[in-house]
């Protein structure tokens, strides 16, 4: 089975996305990831404010198969939360790099995008 992997993302190897948005990150889980779990049932996120330091544990996922533990790729603070996706879990299964996404974070500073995984070393990843 072939999973989506935009190019414009960036993906860590424990299968949480980036998005770039000017000094803000936007923070899912991948298609792989997803279907990895199964029917996702059950999504906890933090409050917007919330300071995370990269590798923290932001939020919980659970399906009807496993609980899952999502960890952040980079330092900030969140200033946006998906609350569809917790009200609608099912979001993250139908469109992970869309109405799904989970957080949005202010991070400090320039990012290292090369600490993370483009989109061709991901699917090589997950071959």
């Amino acid at each position: 089975m072939e999973f989506d992997a935009p190019d414009e993302l960036y993906y860590t190897e424990s299968h949480e996305w980036i998005e770039l948005i000017n000094d803000t990150a936007r923070i899912g889980i991948t298609d792989f990831a997803q279907d990895e779990l199964g029917d996702i049932v059950f999504v906890e996120l933090p409050a917007a404010g919330t300071e995370l330091d990269d590798g923290d544990e932001f939020g919980v996922i659970e399906s009807i198969k496993a609980v899952s533990d999502v960890y952040v790729p980079v330092a900030g603070v969140v200033v946006d939360v998906n609350e569809a996706a917790e009200s609608e879990p099912e979001l993250v299964n139908d469109d992970p790099y869309g109405d799904g996404w989970l957080i949005e974070l202010e991070f400090d500073g320039d990012l290292d995008t090369e600490s993370f995984l483009s989109a061709d070393e991901y699917r090589e990843q997950i071959e």
